[in-house]
């Protein structure tokens, strides 16, 4: 499964850039596929795997304040792995074919 998601604490102020990084470090150390944008980070794994990160992560932020914003998107597809990069390489190959 793919999940992307965000997560922040609410009420400490404009930056978050720490608590973020601090979740971020848990995804990368959790050694499953991982891609971290302005928005998102999303990872690809097995539903108790990427969940477990996923709750980690979600702690890790919460230690920043009293409460935290969780926005959370899942592709469920049993039986699919290499997901995070192919939807992106499937996608751009169909965009050289209109060019």
């Amino acid at each position: 499964m793919l999940v992307a998601f965000s997560v922040a604490p609410l009420g400490v102020g404009e930056s978050v850039t720490a608590a973020v990084a601090d979740a971020v470090r848990i995804v990368r150390e959790s050694g499953l596929p991982n891609r971290t944008d302005a928005m998102f980070t999303t990872l690809e794994g097995e539903w108790d795997e990427v969940m477990d990160v996923v709750k980690r992560a979600t702690e890790a932020v919460g230690r920043h304040g009293n409460r935290v914003s969780l926005v959370l998107k899942a592709d469920i597809r049993p039986g699919y792995d290499g997901q995070l990069t192919g939807k992106v390489e499937r996608v751009e190959a169909a965009l050289t074919t209109f060019e």
